[in-house]
C-alpha cells in the first residue's frame, strides 16, 4: 500500500516513519526547498512523549534537547517575580519532558527515515483526484502519483485541506494573538538569561528567551491584536510592540533577523466535524492545531501520528482505519483545544489583576501537591495509546 504525505513537518515526518517500519509504501512531498531553520522551543510531553518512546526516536530527541532549570517571570529591570521549576514540573508529569527547538525536532525524526521513504522537497500537490480505490495526484514538477491514500500533514494553512474540504475560513479560530521567534547571538543576553526560560512578566505582550549551545539565544514573542492579518514589515511591527518591555528586549529586538529568518504567523485553532473525504485525510495542524496557548501541538502531532498508522495497520481497509483514526483521535484534540482556550488569560494576562493571579499561582507552586494540579491544569487529561504493531507481511507495494 502506497501512501502521499503532504508535509514534511513534525506531522509527516513522525508519520513516514511509523508507517515504513510498519511495511507501508511512504511518499513525502514538501513544498520548501529543504527542511525550515525557523522556529521556537517546545516542551515536548503527554502522549507525544509516549508516542516517541513506542516509534524508538525518542533516544535521538533527548540527545538534541535542551536543559531548562526554571522558566521565570522578570520584570523590566530583570527581577524575578515569579517563576516555574521545571525539576518540578517534570517529577509532576512522572520524569517524561524535555525542551527542544522545532527544527531539532523535525531534525531528529528526519534522521529515522530508511532509505525506504521517497523524501521529495520543492514539490507540492497541483491537482487531486480523489476517488472511492485510491488518490491521483498532480504535482508542481509536472509528474503524477498514484496512492493509496494521501495524508495531509502540511499545517495550520494546509493547501490539501483547502483543495478537498474547503476554504480556510471555514476551519479556522482565529484567538486574538500574534506569535514570532527567531535565533540571534549576543553574550550579554545569553549571560543575562543563565539556564532557564526568562519571559518578560507584561500585560497583552510578552517575549521570552531561552539560551542555546554555541551562545545563541532563542526568542520568542506573543501579542494581542484583534487583526489576524500578518504585518508587511515584521521587523518594524516586532521593535514597535515590544521594544518598551525593558530589561534585555531592545537589545534583542536590535539582532532581530531579516523577515525570512523570523517564523510569524497568527495563533488560532483548527475546528472541523471530519478530518477525512474519500482517500484524504488531515494530520497534525491541518486538522487538529491546538494553538501555542495549549503548549502541546508538537506532542499531539507526533501522537496523532502514531494513533493514525497503527490505525492503517491494525485495520483491513483504508476506510476502516480513518473512521478508527478519528474516532480514537478527535476527541482528544478537542480537548487539548479546549484547555488551550481556558488558559488563554494565564498564559498572556490582560489585565494587572490577571498578572498577579498568574504570580500567585505560581509561587504556590512549590506546596506539594499544587504542582500536580499545574500540571494538570496544562496537559488535560491523561491520553492512552494503541500498543505498537509489528510489520505486517505484504503492505508494501
Amino acid at each position: 500500500m502506497r501512501i502521499a504525505v503532504c508535509g514534511a513537518g513534525i506531522a509527516g515526518l513522525a508519520l513516514a516513519q511509523r508507517l515504513d517500519v510498519l511495511g507501508f509504501e511512504v511518499v513525502v512531498l514538501e513544498k520548501a526547498p529543504g527542511p525550515r531553520p525557523q522556529g521556537y522551543m517546545i516542551d515536548f510531553f503527554g502522549p507525544g512523549y509516549d508516542a516517541a518512546e513506542a516509534m524508538g526516536v525518542l533516544p535521538r530527541l533527548h540527545e538534541l534537547s535542551h536543559r531548562v532549570d526554571e522558566a521565570a517571570y522578570v520584570d523590566a529591570k530583570g527581577r524575578k517575580r515569579a517563576g516555574l521549576d521545571y525539576d518540578k514540573f517534570a517529577r509532576a508529569v512522572g520524569g517524561r519532558l524535555f525542551s527542544i527547538m522545532r527544527p531539532d525536532l523535525e531534525q531528529g525524526l528526519r534522521e529515522q527515515l530508511s532509505d525506504r521513504v521517497d523524501l521529495r522537497y520543492s514539490t507540492s500537490i497541483e491537482a487531486i483526484d480523489n476517488r472511492s480505490d485510491g488518490v491521483g495526484l498532480r504535482l508542481t514538477d509536472g509528474s503524477e502519483l498514484e496512492a493509496d491514500l494521501l495524508v495531509g500533514a502540511d499545517g495550520i494553512h494546509s493547501r490539501v485541506r483547502a483543495m478537498v474540504f474547503g476554504d480556510e475560513e471555514r476551519f479556522i479560530r482565529y484567538l486574538g494573538f500574534h506569535t514570532a521567534a527567531y535565533v540571534f547571538t549576543d553574550s550579554r543576553v545569553r549571560a543575562e538569561i543563565g539556564e532557564g526560560f526568562r519571559l518578560t512578566d507584561s500585560v497583552d505582550r510578552l517575549m521570552g528567551f531561552y539560551a542555546l549551545r554555541g551562545g545563541r539565544v532563542a526568542a520568542f514573542a506573543v501579542h494581542r491584536t484583534p487583526d489576524p492579518t500578518p504585518p508587511a514589515d515584521i521587523q518594524t511591527t516586532l521593535r514597535e510592540v515590544y521594544g518598551s518591555l525593558g530589561w534585555v528586549v531592545p537589545r534583542a529586538l536590535e539582532a532581530c533577523p531579516p523577515a525570512d529568518e523570523i517564523y510569524y504567523d497568527q495563533v488560532s485553532q483548527i475546528r472541523m466535524p471530519e478530518w477525512s473525504r474519500g482517500r484524504v485525510t488531515l494530520l497534525g495542524d491541518s486538522c487538529q492545531a491546538v494553538s501555542l496557548l495549549a503548549g502541546m501541538g508538537a506532542s499531539l502531532a507526533v501522537a496523532g501520528a502514531h494513533v493514525l498508522a497503527e490505525a492503517l495497520a491494525a485495520e483491513e481497509t483504508v476506510e476502516a482505519a480513518l473512521r478508527r483514526y478519528e474516532r480514537e483521535w478527535h476527541p482528544v484534540a478537542d480537548e487539548k483545544q479546549h484547555v488551550g482556550r481556558r488558559g488563554a488569560r494565564v498564559f498572556l494576562p490582560d489585565t494587572r489583576w490577571m498578572l498577579w493571579v498568574r504570580r500567585v499561582a505560581l509561587r504556590l507552586s512549590v506546596v506539594p501537591g499544587v504542582d500536580r494540579y499545574i500540571a494538570g491544569s496544562l496537559t488535560g487529561k491523561p491520553v492512552v495509546l494503541p500498543k505498537p504493531s509489528a510489520a505486517r507481511s505484504g503492505r508494501r507495494g
